[in-house]
């Protein structure tokens, strides 16, 4: 505890009550701040003393920034987000793309699953062919017919028995040979009788003696049978 000593003119002053009181009084006032000065911690009174310190920005040389550094390092930073924005752009379109073409190969596949195969068309019937109305009409008409029906004869040997037949007339009838006297005449281009027409007659064509096509036909179809050809026939037969 701290001392008090009254002033020199006090000790020779007649203390009262009063004044021992104060004194006493003063006394622990005194005590009781001499107790709070010791009993605070010492870095309790400075506090700033241990706050950390405040860091200045420095550049790459160690120097502190200047306005011409710190314009610099925002030019840089915006460069550096536009190029990362760029490129995010970049990526977003390419994958924009390629999710395009996935989609089309799809659709393309799809596509070519649900349509069905068309059936290949057939080829058309070919024209039927024509043939002249006259003598050399009839006789390619059953020249064809005969190829078909596996009939040997070709185009001169049937034209010159025709022509010593009947001269080319389809109506052409010989009403005084042993046939004409039996009853039944030959007729037609190749003068065939009812009865050899009847068995030689060729599938395909007319049932008439008088045809054309009907009557060379089986007059060649008769003289395949007989002479091996219509072509080594050269007279009456």
């Amino acid at each position: 505890m701290l001392g008090f000593t009254l002033p020199r003119a006090a000790r020779n002053t007649r203390i009262t009550r009063a004044h021992k009181v104060s004194a006493a009084l003063v006394a622990t006032a005194s005590c009781a701040a001499a107790l709070s000065l010791t009993a605070a911690p010492s870095d309790a009174a400075t506090p700033s003393a241990h706050a950390p310190a405040a860091v200045k920005p420095v550049s790459a040389n160690g120097l502190p920034l200047t306005a011409k550094d710190r314009a610099d390092d925002g030019k840089k930073d915006t460069v550096l987000a536009s190029s990362v924005a760029d490129h995010l752009k970049v990526t977003g379109v390419e994958k924009q793309g390629h999710t395009a073409k996935e989609a089309a190969s799809r659709s393309v596949e799809r596509k070519a699953i649900a349509t069905p195969k068309t059936a290949p068309k057939a080829a058309p019937k070919a024209a039927p062919k024509r043939y002249a109305n006259n003598l050399d009409g009839w006789i390619r008409q059953s020249l064809d017919i005969m190829k078909a029906k596996g009939i040997p004869g070709s185009y001169e040997g049937l034209h010159r028995n025709i022509m010593r037949e009947s001269s080319g007339n389809p109506n052409a009838v010989n009403d005084w040979d042993i046939n004409a006297i039996n009853g039944i005449p030959s007729k037609g281009l190749l003068q065939v009788i009812q009865p050899t027409f009847d068995t030689y007659h060729v599938a395909g064509t007319a049932n008439k003696l008088t045809d054309p096509v009907a009557n060379i036909t089986a007059a060649a179809n008769y003289a395949a049978h007989r002479y091996g050809s219509i072509d080594n026939v050269n007279s009456a037969y």
